[in-house]
């Protein structure tokens, strides 16, 4: 414009940008950060996911030999129990076996809830 002076002329784009924080400029280092970069630290936040991720499928994997392992035993001690073999397969192990991997599913994201409210900013 004519009338203005150049000085007083603002030209806007759009909102300002954010600039990423460093270690340098902010004085901390977020564990995403960490992670991204593969050091050390973030090794060990993932090593711990894994971790507790394999904890819970061993307590699974424990609870299913628990319930399934001695039934062949049963089965054996039992020699004219066609009937019974079939409804306890069939039936017995539908609730329980439904229900451990309700549980393991639950855990598992409970794990990954944790870790991510670890790993994102506070």
């Amino acid at each position: 414009m004519p009338g203005q002076d150049p000085a007083e002329r603002r030209v806007v784009t759009g909102p300002p940008r954010r600039t990423r924080r460093t270690l340098r400029a902010s004085g901390y280092y977020r564990p995403r950060t960490e992670i991204d970069e593969q050091t050390t630290l973030g090794h060990t936040y993932v090593r711990s996911l894994m971790r507790s991720q394999l904890r819970a499928a061993l307590t699974v994997f424990a609870v299913l030999a628990l319930l399934v392992g001695p039934l062949p035993l049963l089965f054996a001690a039992l020699p004219d129990a066609r009937r019974l073999e079939w409804g306890v397969l069939g039936f017995g192990l539908y609730l329980p076996l439904v229900l451990l991997a309700r549980w393991y599913v639950r855990r598992a994201e409970r794990n990954e809830r944790d870790f991510v409210r670890l790993v994102e900013d506070k």
